[in-house]
């Protein structure tokens, strides 16, 4: 086990998308096949930047109210935007109207989530080294259909969602749920996310230790970590950051 300052690190948490799981097929290719159906011409590296502006976006509107409880209207709304930003990020500029039309083609096209193939080399070792592996979703569904679904009960040992808690992340009663599943305090807790707003800043609020991860290391953050806060691309970096005391 490693320490953080004199506190024995006894939990690692993640966060779920962009951090242990992403689209399959890869959301580049899903936006590409929608923005073609509207004459749209965009490139992988354009729509990556726009997801970025987008979910630093969504982290900011879920802090301030959790748009999964918005009515159908707001959340159409909030998508729209979601989707502008998007498009904006790879140089397509449409109005709400088209971007409103897009999103919803986004959504006709089949697509799921796939576990990075890091995950299952690194979660059983940090399990096998004796932390409690838990993961913190901003998802409607319950833990147990989260990781059921993507066989996350394979390597975590439990996953707290916001639809059953009540409530996401940034705000505490989802981490505060994650660290008594854990029975750990939280100066004995890691966490480790993409959000700054989401993940790192609601660790901080509570008291855990927050862990930046980019998985699209050639895409520069919208809204870069706090000073101080420790950046990883992957999950074996976590595993550094671990026996290094974080």
């Amino acid at each position: 086990m490693t320490t953080n300052g004199s506190h024995r690190i006894k939990a690692v948490f993640f966060d779920l998308y962009n951090t242990l799981a992403r689209f399959w097929p890869p959301r580049e290719q899903i936006q590409t096949q929608a923005c073609a159906d509207f004459g749209y011409s965009v490139t992988p590296d354009g729509i990556a930047r726009g997801y970025l502006r987008a979910d630093a976006f969504m982290s900011r509107e879920n802090a301030r109210s959790q748009v999964q409880r918005r009515s159908p209207a707001d959340q159409l709304t909030f998508f729209t935007e979601y989707e502008r930003l998007i498009l904006e990020g790879a140089g397509v500029d449409a109005p709400p109207s088209v971007a409103g039309q897009i999103w919803r083609r986004v959504r006709q096209i089949p697509y799921g989530m796939t576990l990075f193939d890091d995950v299952a080399d690194t979660l059983p070792r940090l399990r096998a080294s004796g932390y409690v592996v838990g993961v913190i979703t901003n998802m409607s569904s319950t833990g147990q259909q989260v990781a059921s679904d993507l066989g996350l009960d394979a390597y975590a040992d439990f996953v707290v969602t916001s639809g059953e808690v009540g409530m996401g992340k940034p705000h505490p009663p989802i981490y505060l749920t994650a660290l008594a599943r854990a029975n750990a305090n939280p100066s004995e807790a890691v966490h480790v996310g993409d959000s700054v707003s989401g993940d790192v800043e609601g660790a901080m609020s509570v008291g855990i230790t927050p862990v930046y991860i980019n998985r699209y290391p050639d895409t520069p953050p919208e809204d870069p970590p706090p000073e101080g806060v420790p950046t990883v691309h992957t999950l074996a970096d976590v595993e550094t950051l671990l026996r290094q005391g974080v």
